[in-house]
């Protein structure tokens, strides 16, 4: 039994859909800025918008009839990316398995329109299809930029699979197709895996690197940092957990540092250091944060308490739920419950800081998935949450927003204008007051 809390979900319920069936921990993706893609295990997929009708925003769910899958298809895992500039594109990733009766057989299909004028066009991108038979059980489609030569960077998908590897697609843009290529070329750190790869994690960070995390069915983690420009392994973990890994998630955590100069700082303008953390799930085990992976690897744990009482973990996410510059922890669980954590700085030098719950939320069936982005494209975003039921959209409180962009404004101006005469007026209040000016207009206008 979790503990009584005392916070609340900041989050109202805008509407929900219902599939015709239900999905899995890989049937929910982004598409596009204002839109999500969501898969049945039937063979179904739903595409989800708002739509300015009778001059109301409604939520709309609609079948996209992606070709070459069969109608009695399982669909396993969808992702889909834009292309990585100056290319342009939306490209969509659907594995599936068919069955046949004597044998079930895997596919990869990619779906990219290189139509001058359709290359976003969901309806006319669902017609160009790249269809792959897989020698394998797919499992996570993955999408991630890849940072090579000068400056060169490129969208491409990585899949695990039931051969315990991972399968890396790149695309040929002479030929106008996505091919597989050996992923240790551009992915060394993937090479050789312990096991099945349930989720994995790529994170760009600064000087060229990356960090890739890895969560495998027999509970083990992988973490590497990694020069991009080789690429080549700077340094790399492992460690073995008790249960299947169920989601892996890279996040930085901003940390305050004081700044020695501070004659004319006020108290709370304080200097910030990011370090970054690994967030691990698993089926059964308590969810756990590696603090500054960077410089510790695997070696300052902090467990999230109580979040191994609603049964399974399987989603997580780290989004800034209050707008304060910190992200919060997000679990959704088997047992429906979504859980809020955020990360409490530690009082003293010596102490390390906690993940305290704030709230939790109940649903009426287990949680699969969670996106947060801006469908309305008011500026505010909202929550999109797959269950085994359908889909549930979450959205903050227009009127909590607005008067919390007013107030963040007058604090701001209230600072500017307290400070000494012969203090100047520095790049980064400048900075802080247009965003915030830009924050207020974006919730007036919703």
């Amino acid at each position: 039994m979790l503990p009584d809390i005392k916070g609340s979900c900041p989050f109202a319920e805008d509407s929900f859909s219902r599939f015709p069936s239900q999905s899995n921990m890989y049937g929910l993706c982004q598409a596009g800025d204002q839109e999500l893609l969501a898969a049945t295990l039937k063979g179904k997929v739903v595409c989800f918008r708002y739509q300015d009708l009778q001059q109301k925003l409604r939520p709309v769910a609609k079948e996209v009839q992606f070709t070459y899958i069969p109608v009695d298809a399982e669909i396993v895992s969808i992702d889909a990316f834009n292309k990585s500039p100056p290319n342009r594109g939306l490209v969509v990733g659907i594995t599936f398995i068919k069955d046949s009766g004597d044998k079930a057989t895997p596919f990869l299909n990619i779906y990219c329109d290189y139509e001058p004028g359709s290359e976003f066009n969901l309806e006319s991108i669902a017609q160009s299809c790249l269809n792959l038979e897989l020698q394998f059980t797919p499992f996570q489609l993955y999408h991630t930029e890849l940072q090579f030569g000068e400056g060169q960077r490129e969208t491409v998908f990585l899949l695990s699979g039931h051969d315990q590897r991972i399968h890396f697609y790149k695309e040929n843009a002479s030929l106008h197709q996505f091919e597989e290529q050996p992923v240790e070329r551009f992915f060394p750190e993937l090479k050789e895996l312990p096991s099945n790869v349930l989720w994995l994690d790529v994170l760009s960070i600064d000087d060229g690197r990356r960090l890739t995390a890895f969560g495998c069915q027999n509970g083990c983690v992988g973490l590497a940092l990694v020069n991009q420009r080789g690429p080549e392994i700077l340094q790399s973990w492992r460690l073995q957990q008790d249960s299947p890994i169920s989601t892996v998630s890279l996040f930085p955590l901003k940390l305050p540092t004081h700044n020695s100069n501070t004659e004319w700082l006020h108290a709370d303008e304080v200097s910030e250091v990011t370090e970054y953390n690994l967030l691990v799930t698993s089926t059964i085990e308590m969810a756990v944060v590696y603090r500054d992976v960077e410089r510790c690897g695997v070696s300052r744990p902090v467990c999230l308490s109580d979040s191994d009482q609603c049964d399974a973990i399987l989603c997580a996410l780290l989004i800034d739920l209050d707008f304060d510059g910190q992200l919060e922890v997000l679990l959704g669980t088997y047992g429906q419950d979504l859980l809020c954590y955020k990360f409490q700085q530690p009082v003293g030098a010596t102490e390390e800081g906690q993940f305290q719950l704030m709230w939790r939320r109940s649903f009426r069936s287990p949680l699969l998935s969670i996106i947060y982005l801006d469908l309305t494209g008011d500026g505010v975003k909202e929550l999109a949450i797959l269950t085994i039921k359908g889909l549930h959209i979450l959205q903050h409180s227009l009127t909590s927003t607005a008067d919390l962009v007013l107030q963040r404004l007058a604090d701001r101006v209230a600072k500017i204008s307290d400070a000494p005469k012969d203090r100047p007026i520095t790049k980064q209040d400048c900075e802080r007051t247009t965003a915030s000016t830009n924050n207020g207009q974006n919730a007036s206008t919703s």
